[in-house]
């Protein structure tokens, strides 16, 4: 069974759904279904047509549940005669979906974390996992989101805003390497760069570029994570490169600066530096002073305090570190860099430890217990 085509299949089926005149929560739940006896009958008999096969069988899921339901008999008179089994329309509606997703009647978290399940499909536990709620919480906030757009129709554009948040969230989720979304995320924001003249989609299009081109160094051979300043630069595709910074270039010169722009500028500079150690620290430190005065986000400050740790010594940056919140996420693991970079190894390996044990991933708490056990063996090879 080939999930990763299932997982590709699932927004064009649900648009055509959708189109066809169902309503968004009982079209996704007619999808869930089909997938369900894809997962079943695909192994010992696969389809020519996978996506007709799914649309035909999701169809009629959403036809008995809707005659089964005495509630919504005045529907029938709505839904059109099943369409005879056969090739589907080669049309794309992710996009579509997406905007539906962003209905200005949805609040921007709900807005994302329906779009994540029913269009990318994550699970609801991986969206409360991003959001940091329990997942009841967001099984909640899901269930009510999809009852709102029900019935709206995909002829309503919603917030390009919400959208481009969608869109960061599902790569992020996928180069995490838990649901490998990143090279679709991409997809979908070339799409929408194509039919949306907004600097701020162009500078989201060059983050992830820019990102996803140190994809090959970020793990080693045993799967473990490399962190940027010692990753082997020559594995870098220099080719998705040049596109994400001509990409960014061409938006930063309309002087519309937003916070995707402003964060693929440091990705930029990374990315322009033949070697860590010639990297621009005092530029990268700047875009961030840039990025806390768009989005006053204590993340973007917690990311400013490592640059400034690199640009005016590690000090300066744990001055920067002291005025934040001690309980934000990776706040023990930047603090143990910076210590570890003053020379106080003792504080390093603790606050290592200390960050491993909340690492959000498997490899995130492998790289940091690494760290922490190997300060503390040198400092027990000197005290011999």
């Amino acid at each position: 069974m080939d999930e990763a085509l299932l997982r590709g299949l699932v927004p064009g089926v649900l648009g055509i759904l959708v189109r066809r005149g169902a309503d968004f929560a009982a079209a996704e739940d007619a999808v869930q279904d089909a997938l369900v006896e894809a997962v079943r009958t695909w192994p010992a008999d696969p389809p020519r047509d996978p996506k007709g096969w799914l649309v035909t069988v999701a169809w009629r899921r959403f036809l008995d549940a809707t005659r089964a339901d005495a509630a919504r008999r005045r529907r029938e008179d709505r839904v059109e005669e099943e369409p005879a089994p056969g090739p589907v329309p080669a049309v794309d509606d992710t996009l579509r979906l997406y905007f539906l997703c962003a209905h200005p009647s949805l609040s921007p978290s709900s807005a994302v974390a329906l779009t994540l399940r029913a269009v990318g499909g994550l699970t609801t536990r991986q969206i409360a996992g991003a959001y940091l709620v329990p997942e009841a919480t967001m099984a909640q906030r899901i269930s009510r989101a999809k009852r709102t757009v029900s019935g709206v129709r995909l002829d309503r554009p919603g917030d390009v805003a919400t959208v481009l948040r969608v869109l960061y969230l599902v790569f992020n989720e996928g180069y995490s390497g838990d649901v490998d979304l990143a090279a679709e995320a991409i997809r979908l924001a070339r799409q929408l760069a194509a039919v949306i003249d907004h600097p701020e989609v162009a500078g989201l299009l060059a983050l992830m570029l820019l990102h996803h081109a140190r994809r090959a160094a970020r793990t080693g051979p045993d799967g473990g994570l490399v962190p940027l300043a010692e990753q082997d630069r020559g594995r870098w595709d220099t080719g998705m490169i040049a596109e994400g910074v001509g990409i960014l270039q061409a938006a930063l010169a309309r002087d519309r600066l937003g916070e995707f722009q402003a964060q693929a500028a440091v990705a930029a500079l990374h990315a322009d530096a033949p070697t860590a150690e010639e990297t621009d620290w005092v530029q990268i430190v700047e875009w961030y002073d840039e990025l806390a005065r768009l989005t006053d986000s204590p993340v973007v400050r917690l990311n400013r305090a490592v640059a400034v740790g690199e640009a005016d010594g590690p000090r300066a940056g744990l001055a920067a570190l002291a005025v934040l919140d001690g309980s934000l996420p990776r706040y023990a693991a930047v603090a143990a860099y910076l210590h570890e970079r003053a020379g106080d190894t003792a504080t390093a390996a603790r606050l290592y430890a200390e960050a491993a044990r909340k690492a959000p991933n498997l490899a995130e708490r492998d790289h940091l217990t690494r760290r922490a056990a190997r300060l503390n063996a040198d400092r027990s090879d000197r005290s011999r």
